[in-house]
């Protein structure tokens, strides 16, 4: 799977990007968005590809994808979503939030983030928290022009996030594939971790810390490891969520 976004939806982490939160114009970076969905289409030719006006880009196949690790894509009230694995307590999770027998993993995903988007204060790290399986996936909710990205806590699904030359927030579970376009500008997705464009990069497994990326150079790609430090007042002196 392949999801681009444009710098305007999703600026990326700095971990990703140069000391002074700008692009790299190092020639480690060797494509722009573009040229990387040219090539996972000419990778994949019968994979099926969705543009979202200028702001986003989802591709998906279900060519060499790992029985225990099925791919899927759906679109439901402008909410875009890639899912990659499965859902453990896909059926007590229907059952909790009401839902038919027939929603399969990538609409669950779909209505449990419109859940936790629409009656506040419902907290993200709970919708994920109450996931368990093998997964990754991600969202794009073209009605708020948000981004959502998380991975499951024991990494069996493969997930890298890179920034490519012209800007672009990418993410595949192909790392060869985003290494061509994103040079060093690329990492593992945190494990246990979300992302949103709206409020960067937390753990859902201990969601009163901060996730801290501490980027390390191994061989010619980037790791990012997470470092979980206890928030106690944010810089306005109240308790941090």
């Amino acid at each position: 799977m392949l999801a681009i976004f444009n710098s305007a939806v999703a600026y990326g982490p700095e971990e990703l990007r140069s000391p002074t939160g700008e692009i790299s114009t190092s020639p480690d970076l060797k494509k722009n968005s573009s040229a990387l969905l040219s090539s996972f289409m000419d990778a994949f030719p019968q994979s099926i590809s969705v543009k979202m006006d200028e702001m986003a880009t989802m591709a998906f196949t279900h060519s060499n994808q790992s029985l225990l690790h099925p791919r899927s894509f759906a679109v439901k009230d402008d909410c875009f979503c890639l899912f990659e694995g499965t859902l453990e307590n896909l059926a007590s999770l229907r059952q909790e939030y009401g839902l038919s027998k027939c929603v399969n993993e990538v609409l669950f995903v779909i209505e449990a983030y419109r859940t936790f988007r629409d009656r506040a204060p419902y907290p993200a790290c709970k919708m994920v928290g109450h996931l368990e399986g093998q997964f990754a996936f991600v969202i794009f909710d073209r009605g708020t022009k948000t981004v959502f990205t998380a991975a499951d806590s024991n990494g069996k699904v493969p997930l890298y996030w890179g920034i490519t030359a012209d800007g672009c927030l990418s993410f595949s579970g192909d790392a060869e594939l985003l290494k061509a376009a994103c040079g060093k500008s690329l990492a593992s997705f945190p494990q246990g971790c979300f992302y949103s464009s709206a409020s960067g990069l937390r753990s859902y497994e201990y969601p009163k810390n901060k996730v801290m990326g501490i980027p390390t150079m191994d061989g010619e790609m980037l790791s990012m490891e997470t470092s979980l430090l206890r928030w106690s007042k944010n810089c306005t002196g109240r308790e941090a969520p």
